[in-house]
């Protein structure tokens, strides 16, 4: 749990956050949704062709970019026969009238964090295929650029993410007496397994309503927000970034995780193809 709120630099009128809570009271949402609709999604791939894997991700007006990098490292001492993932997030300065120059803040960390979070622990990426010997492994960058912040940052990030290293082809390493470099002129599919993809589901609360794929002024109203990552049938991370749930709350947002993770995943695999 983060110990300071994202949102807590981020503002909103009195009158319209009053709006928005009155709106959902009765059910419906400030832009028309009701409390379980999706907004539209679409993903494309190889939208970068100096990356070994890139993806754009759309969800509404929220715009966001992946890319892949495929280097070469130690393993961590814990993982001595595994590959690296590391996941960087930035917000761009035009992105939100709330983005500001200068180094990642606090909601940037807590993006890369969620989302590193459910592709390390899913087994989407094979990881130990990653390894080339004791001492050298690849290591996948995965850089994550906000072009637009119109809220839910992380999961359209988070397909983002999956749909670039989906894409991603993975340079040979080829060894000689120099030690271990990477061929770019021979490439194969980095090893993955679409069937175990993380699937990233933020719920919002507002009062005792939860919403799924809060917008921009929606998230300036919340109460609590909630993000569960589920691969196959299993969840694989719970990320809570403010305010509270019951334990019927915290129920409930699971059971509608679960069945918008089918709506994000058929949009994923679709993309893909």
């Amino acid at each position: 749990m983060a110990s300071i709120s994202p949102y807590s630099k981020r503002f909103i009128s009195y009158i319209r956050r009053n709006q928005i809570r009155r709106l959902i009271s009765s059910g419906v949402r400030i832009d028309g949704r009701t409390p379980d609709q999706l907004r539209e999604v679409s993903i494309t791939t190889n939208v970068v062709n100096t990356a070994d894997g890139s993806a754009e991700a759309l969800l509404g007006k929220t715009r966001v970019v992946a890319g892949v990098k495929v280097g070469l490292g130690q393993p961590f001492p814990d993982a001595p026969d595994e590959g690296v993932l590391i996941v960087n997030a930035e917000i761009l300065p035009h992105a939100s009238p709330y983005s500001e120059i200068g180094p990642p803040d606090e909601t940037a960390i807590e993006l890369a964090r969620v989302v590193d979070r459910g592709i390390r622990h899913s087994g989407f990426v094979d990881f130990k295929k990653l390894a080339i010997d004791q001492n050298k492994v690849y290591v996948l960058w995965v850089d994550l650029y906000v072009l637009n912040d119109d809220g839910n940052l992380v999961d359209a990030a988070n397909l983002a993410a999956l749909a670039a290293l989906r894409s991603t082809m993975l340079p040979s390493a080829v060894k000689d007496e120099t030690g271990v470099k990477l061929d770019r002129n021979n490439k194969t599919a980095l090893p993955s397994d679409l069937s175990k993809a993380p699937i990233a589901v933020s719920i919002g609360k507002i009062d005792n309503r939860l919403i799924v794929d809060p917008n921009f002024e929606e998230e300036l109203s919340l109460d609590g927000r909630i993000t569960v990552t589920i691969a196959q049938d299993s969840i694989v991370s719970i990320q809570k970034t403010m305010g509270y749930f019951t334990e019927q709350e915290l129920g409930q947002a699971v059971d509608l995780a679960y069945s918008v993770r089918d709506k994000f995943k058929d949009i994923l695999l679709k993309s893909l193809v």
